[in-house]
C-alpha cells in the first residue's frame, strides 16, 4: 500500500499535539493529549500510541498508510532520538523515546527538538521551500533555533547545535536566564523577555502608559502588543528595544552561516512590523557591508494552529 500519510508529534510541558499530514502539508485529523499527567514515559508512550492508531484509522488506509512518526521535543537529540535532561517534562536523565514510540505501534520514528522541526516544517511546507540556507527563530516562551545549510539541518556532533537563544549579548549586568547564566539573547528576545521589559520600565520610569492599569506581575508580551498597536510609546519603545536586541544578534548569526534568509516563527510574530522593522534596520547596520540588505527576514507560512504538528511531521518524510 502506498505510505501516503505521516504523524506530526509536538511535545510541550503541559500537553502533546498529534495530526496525521498528508504530502501537501495538510493536517487531516488531529488531537492532544496530557504530557504532564504522566510520571512514568512508559505509561504517556501507551497514551500516545493510541492516539496515533486512532488518527490512523480516521484516514484512508488506516495505520497501513502512514509512512512513519516525526516527533518534536525539547531537548530532543536528532541522532540518538532521545529527550535528554529536559527541565520542562517529568522524564528526567536520557528517555529512549523514539525507540519506545517505534515499539509501541511498530512504526518508524524519528525526533528531534522543536526548533530544528519547526526548521524542517517551514523547508518542507513554508516560507523556506526551495531554500538551501536559512535560520529558523522560533520566538515564544524562549528563544530557539534551526539553522539550514546546504538543503540540511545542523546538528552538530552531538545532537544539539543551534542553541542561538543562549548566545550572550550582555556580558555585565545582563538578566538572569532560565538556562541559569546571564545575559541570554533568550532573556530579552523572548515572549518572556519583552514582559519582563515591560515591568523593569514600569518600575524605574514614570512614564505614562496604559500598560499601568494592568498589574505589574501579570504583564504579557500579548498586552504590551495589544498596548502598542493602539499607540501606546511605552510599548512601542518595548518592541523596538527587543527587535534591536534581536537584529543585533542575527546580525552575528549571518556571520557564521550567510543564510539567505531568517525566518522568524511564534507568538511574538504576530506585532508583526512592531518586531519586523527594528528587528531589520538593527541588522543591517550591524551586517558587514557585503551583506547589507541582502539577507531577508520573514515571518513563517506555516498556519500556527497547526504549525508544531507540521515541523514535526516533516521528520517523517525522510524516513
Amino acid at each position: 500500500m502506498d505510505k501516503k500519510y505521516v504523524i506530526g508529534v509536538d511535545i510541550g510541558g503541559q500537553t502533546s499535539k498529534i495530526g496525521v499530514v498528508d504530502a501537501r502539508g495538510n493536517v487531516l485529523t488531529q488531537s492532544v493529549i496530557r504530557t504532564d499527567t504522566h510520571d512514568d514515559v512508559k505509561l504517556y508512550v501507551k497514551d500516545l500510541g493510541a492516539a496515533i492508531r486512532l488518527l490512523a484509522s480516521q484516514v484512508d488506509g488506516g495505520i497501513e498508510a502512514i509512512r512513519g512518526v516525526g516527533i518534536g521535543a525539547p531537548n530532543g537529540n536528532y541522532y540518538r532520538g532521545t529527550i535528554e535532561f529536559a527541565p520542562n517534562l517529568k522524564w528526567k536523565g536520557i528517555v529512549p523515546l523514539a525507540e519506545l514510540v517505534s515499539k509501541e505501534i511498530g512504526l518508524p520514528v524519528k525526533l528531534t527538538n522543536d526548533a530544528n522541526a519547526a526548521a524542517v516544517g517551514e523547508m518542507t511546507y513554508g516560507a523556506a521551500r526551495g531554500m538551501k540556507h536559512f535560520i529558523m527563530i522560533t520566538l515564544g516562551t524562549g528563544v530557539g533555533s534551526g539553522i539550514v545549510v546546504g538543503g540540511y539541518v545542523l546538528y552538530g556532533h552531538d545532537g544539539f547545535a543551534g542553541e542561538l537563544g543562549h548566545t550572550i549579548q550582555v556580558r555585565n549586568n545582563g538578566r538572569l536566564c532560565g538556562c541559569g547564566r546571564t545575559g541570554c539573547l533568550e532573556a530579552y528576545a523572548s515572549a518572556v523577555g519583552v514582559a519582563r521589559t515591560a515591568r523593569e520600565i514600569l518600575e524605574t520610569t514614570d512614564r505614562p502608559t496604559i500598560l499601568r492599569d494592568i498589574p505589574r506581575d501579570s504583564i504579557t508580551s500579548k498586552d504590551v502588543a495589544e498596548a502598542a498597536a493602539k499607540g501606546d510609546q511605552v510599548s512601542i519603545d518595548i518592541f523596538n528595544f527587543t527587535g534591536r536586541m534581536l537584529g543585533a544578534a542575527l546580525a552575528d548569526f549571518v556571520a557564521f552561516s550567510s543564510p539567505e534568509a531568517i525566518i522568524l516563527f511564534g507568538g511574538l510574530t504576530k506585532a508583526g512590523d512592531l518586531l519586523k522593522k527594528p528587528v531589520v534596520e538593527a541588522m543591517n547596520e550591524n551586517l558587514l557591508a557585503f551583506w547589507k540588505g541582502k539577507i531577508k527576514v520573514e515571518f513563517s507560512e506555516l498556519n500556527e494552529s497547526d504549525a508544531a504538528i507540521l515541523g514535526a511531521s516533516a521528520l517523517a518524510w525522510e524516513l
